[in-house]
């Protein structure tokens, strides 16, 4: 398999070397957080040569009889090197029960700098507050951004078509491997498959398999239109499945921890308030949808707004829906003192569609930076103050 350097997430974890936290690196299954770890240690061992590693994989039998807390601890015990530094790195380490009173014992210790990763299904962001309480930092790692996606891909050279190929494709890298196309949808048929069939039933002994695989199509087919529990719930019965707005919304909130759909608030533009009715969600990967679902309510337009959904959140901003009167501004991008509004759209060539777009930005009378994102293939442009670019170049950006 091709391996490239994931900079962004490598200078995140350069930054926390040496600190007193538990770095723990999260995100959905198959997005590559085991081998981060793995180019991280790399980067350790050259940067120190005298460094103390002690590294224990789980999915390595060589590490079956660590599978007991009180065993994992000795273990590390035993390869402590006073006057060194020691770190631990301990991937899959779910698949020790009761892991984490090894790994607070250890951490209490103060000797090892400690790194972790696990399937989403056992460390949901919801479950490290109370394993690890107040003693860890998360790093959160996304599929490949499509910037990575054409380094990947580096031995071709067009912008558009490459960015074409990775609407279809998505950033889940295992599937670049398979050149079958019926071969590369089934890998990733499997993947979401288990993220729901395996990692979130075990993980909460869910009952009902039937809504928790509608729910999540349903979702995925309506990526970026504002809706409630109550909506979906009532709409689900209709089609003959038996559920209410509860079991609903605690099942969206368990997609949400498995990282298979990120939900994005309402934010009121003129009152600067947040509202809490009526949310939208994204998936993770837009490679996924198209294996489940196929064509069938294709619309590029809603798929680029999940792209660029994606890829504020993988660049750290917090991000909201905004509204502004009775209009609605895709997204409201925020990071510390930053902010800045974006309309997403297929194809602004049409006169009306482009007034559309650009109309609810210029409502809005701060001075922050206003953006219309679009399939142009042409570089940016200045309209009334606002940056008209190509979705391509500026994932590339």
């Amino acid at each position: 398999m091709k391996l490239i350097e994931r900079t962004s997430y490598l200078e995140e974890l350069k930054k926390l070397r040496g600190t007193p936290d538990i770095k723990i690196i999260t995100g959905m299954r198959r997005v590559g957080k085991s081998k981060m770890m793995e180019a991280y240690l790399a980067w350790v061992k050259e940067q120190d040569a005298d460094a103390n590693i002690i590294f224990v994989n789980f999915f390595d039998l060589a590490f079956e009889e660590l599978k007991e807390y009180h065993q994992l601890y000795h273990y590390i015990e035993s390869r402590y090197v006073a006057n060194k530094k020691n770190y631990l790195f301990i991937d899959e380490v779910q698949l020790c029960p009761k892991f984490e009173l090894a790994v607070n014992s250890l951490y209490a210790s103060e000797k090892y700098d400690i790194y972790l990763t696990g399937s989403n299904a056992f460390l949901l962001s919801a479950d490290l507050a109370t394993l690890f309480t107040g003693r860890y930092i998360e790093l959160h790692v996304f599929p490949f951004s499509f910037k990575e996606f054409c380094l990947y891909f580096s031995d071709r050279n067009d912008l558009d078509s490459l960015f074409d190929e990775f609407t279809v494709k998505g950033g889940l890298s295992g599937s670049y491997l398979y050149e079958d196309e019926k071969l590369r949808m089934a890998y990733l048929r499997e993947v979401y498959a288990t993220i729901l069939n395996r990692d979130l039933v075990q993980k909460f002994n869910l009952p009902d398999t039937t809504t928790l695989n509608r729910l999540s199509e349903f979702l995925m087919d309506n990526i970026s239109n504002l809706t409630t529990a109550n909506n979906i719930s009532n709409m689900l019965n209709a089609d003959k499945v038996n559920t209410n707005h509860v079991t609903v919304q605690k099942y969206i909130s368990h997609l949400c921890q498995a990282f298979l759909f990120y939900k994005i608030k309402r934010y009121d533009i003129r009152g600067r308030k947040y509202l809490e009715s009526n949310d939208k969600y994204y998936l993770n990967d837009t490679g996924l949808r198209l294996a489940v679902l196929g064509t069938h309510n294709l619309d590029f337009g809603r798929m680029y707004e999940n792209i660029v959904c994606i890829e504020l959140l993988r660049r750290g901003y917090e991000v909201y829906v905004g509204k502004l009167y009775q209009k609605e501004i895709d997204f409201v991008a925020k990071k510390a003192d930053e902010k800045f509004y974006i309309q997403v759209s297929d194809d602004i060539s049409n006169p009306e569609t482009f007034k559309r777009e650009y109309e609810p930005l210029l409502k809005i009378k701060d001075a922050y930076p206003k953006l219309i994102i679009a399939r142009t293939k042409h570089p940016d442009i200045l309209f009334e103050g606002i940056r008209v670019c190509d979705i391509a170049r500026w994932l590339a950006e």
